[in-house]
């Protein structure tokens, strides 16, 4: 059953408040929370029409009830003032918490935040989306124990949206210590464009982007096409900076040219892609999918220098490691 939490979403031990409920330590841990309500989402689950077993077992959550159409659900609507919410400016503003609680915090509403606006993405939404990636930015850059925190509670499941918030962690964390010395480049448009490289997914068939198997070449080709689609998304949203144009449409490029949209190679390649091309592979090694287990970040760092190393700008690759020294 796919399950919506009331709860603020850094209240809980869930890295969301929506979701499906897998395992039966899930379903304890939400009976251990003693919430007032608890909704199921029968559009998103797998369970249709619960029968009466399972609606018991539903009820056996404190003071709960089943919420979905057929007993008076209104449509689930979303607001964009939700990407930047009092809940995350507290957390950021937030002198005395703790590292380890402020970084699974931002990750949690991070999370929250990308799901969101990929299930909605409005011209409204994006521009509020990049508005929220600005502060988290700024937290990256000027906290650096909270940053190094969120690097490792990262998520392993390749969901859009988590490998989004993964992929935006790190490219800033990267972008960091390659322009520490600089104030040429607008670390927030950075930012923006690496959490957002992936927006153009969200016009890619659903049956194959999650498709457990290899691609066949027309389904392969539809993939490619994804880098123009988030452009045209974001220009259409008056959201496209140099930035987030660079690296949406650069983020597949190959340091030996076998990339695409436009198999650019070397120095073609603008650094803001490179850059965020390094986190990409990355987080897809160390993701699990349905047909495969996920890699440690050390074995997935030794897979891409023993085997892929062609792909990336070498410099910067190395400095990519240093991150998670």
């Amino acid at each position: 059953m796919y399950v919506e939490l009331p709860d603020s979403w850094f209240s809980h031990d869930f890295v969301k408040s929506n979701f499906k409920i897998t395992t039966q330590e899930q379903l304890k841990k939400i009976k251990n929370m003693n919430l007032q309500q608890v909704t199921v989402d029968l559009d998103k689950s797998e369970i249709k029409e619960p029968s009466a077993s399972q609606r018991s077992l539903i009820e056996e959550l404190p003071q709960s009830k089943i919420a979905d159409p057929k007993f008076g659900k209104a449509p689930k609507q979303w607001s964009s003032e939700k990407l930047l919410t009092d809940d995350l400016r507290n957390v950021l503003d937030d002198q005395k918490l703790p590292p380890e609680d402020k970084s699974v915090a931002v990750y949690k509403h991070s999370i929250n935040m990308m799901e969101q606006l990929l299930e909605f993405p409005t011209a409204e939404n994006i521009q509020s989306s990049k508005e929220a990636i600005y502060q988290i930015s700024d937290m990256v850059m000027a906290d650096s124990d909270t940053a190094k925190n969120m690097l490792m509670i990262t998520s392993h499941d390749f969901y859009t949206y988590t490998h989004s918030v993964n992929v935006g962690i790190t490219s800033i964390m990267l972008s960091k210590e390659i322009f520490k010395n600089t104030d040429a480049h607008d670390l927030r448009e950075l930012a923006a464009g690496f959490f957002l490289h992936d927006l153009g997914k969200i016009n890619i068939d659903p049956e194959v982007l999650n498709k457990p198997a290899r691609l066949n070449d027309m389904e392969m080709q539809h993939v490619k096409t994804h880098p123009y689609q988030g452009y045209k998304l974001l220009k259409a949203a008056n959201a496209l900076s140099e930035e987030c144009n660079t690296i949406v449409m650069q983020h597949h490029e190959a340091y030996n040219g076998s990339g695409y949209p436009r198999r650019l190679k070397e120095k073609e390649i603008h650094i803001y892609g490179r850059i965020c091309a390094i986190a990409d592979v990355f987080d897809a090694l160390t993701a699990e999918r349905s047909y495969k287990k996920a890699m440690k970040p050390f074995d997935a760092l030794r897979l891409m220098k023993e085997k892929m190393i062609d792909n990336f700008d070498n410099k910067l690759f190395t400095e990519f490691v240093k991150i998670y020294l």
